[in-house]
Formats: structure tokens, sequence, C-alpha cells
């Protein structure tokens, strides 16, 4: 491999890293990190939230909790802003804020509307297990 062909490699390799979605880590909703979380075939939580949704409220802390406990760190956390990302609502088939979306495999097994029990939700993420 020449010098060139190393640094290119590199230099993807730290494009890619600055720009992933560490697991358990909540970021907002992008295509491109979206797909290739997919493309990864990890646990993904997509999460539809209005600031001004009390249920999305209710269930913000319940995600967190859960998200840090084991079996649930693995999962990829992607917050789609209900009143500003329309497009990314129309791709995911989404009507309402506090829709929660989960996929394994790049494909999607579950999702809930205004649920904020601890356990169906954990029962909600353990569908993508």
């Amino acid at each position: 491999m020449t010098r060139l062909s190393m640094r290119i490699i590199v230099l993807l390799a730290s494009l890619f890293l600055s720009t992933a979605v560490l697991a358990g880590e909540s970021k907002p909703y992008d295509k491109a990190s979206f797909e290739r979380l997919r493309a990864t075939g990890a646990p993904v939580l997509v999460e539809v939230h209005a600031d001004w949704c009390i249920t999305c409220r209710l269930q913000a802390p319940v995600i967190t909790e859960l998200l840090r406990q084991p079996p649930f760190q693995i999962f990829h956390k992607l917050t789609v802003n209900f009143d500003t990302q329309r497009d990314a609502l129309r791709d995911l088939k989404v009507s309402t804020q506090s829709t929660l979306i989960v996929f394994r495999n790049g494909r999607e097994v579950a999702r809930s509307v205004a649920d904020t029990d601890k356990a169906a939700i954990a029962a909600l993420l353990r569908t993508a297990l």
C-alpha cells in the first residue's frame, strides 16, 4: 500500500468517525447518519420529539434511563424534530410526535406512539435486540 493510499484511508476513517453516532448517544436525526446506522445492522431508536409535547417530555427521561442500562446500551438514538423535519416524518411515515421506532438489521421491527411506561418502552427496545 502506498503512502498516499494510506493517507486517504486514514482521512476517510476520521471523517466517518467524526460523524458516527456512538451507541447509547443521542444525536439529531439526519438521513445520512440514519442510513449509515441501518447499513451496519445495529439497533437504532428513532425518537420523534416536539419541545412543546408533554408526552415527549415524559418519555425523554425514561428513554435516557433505559439506554444507560444493559442490554440497551448498544442502541443508537436519533431524534427527529417534529416541528422542523417534515422530510424525515414523511420518510419514516410518522404523523404524530412522541413516536418511537426501533430498527434491527436495517429494518423497522416495532413502533409505539405516546407511550411513557418504562416497561412498555423497554419491551419495545427488546424487539430490536
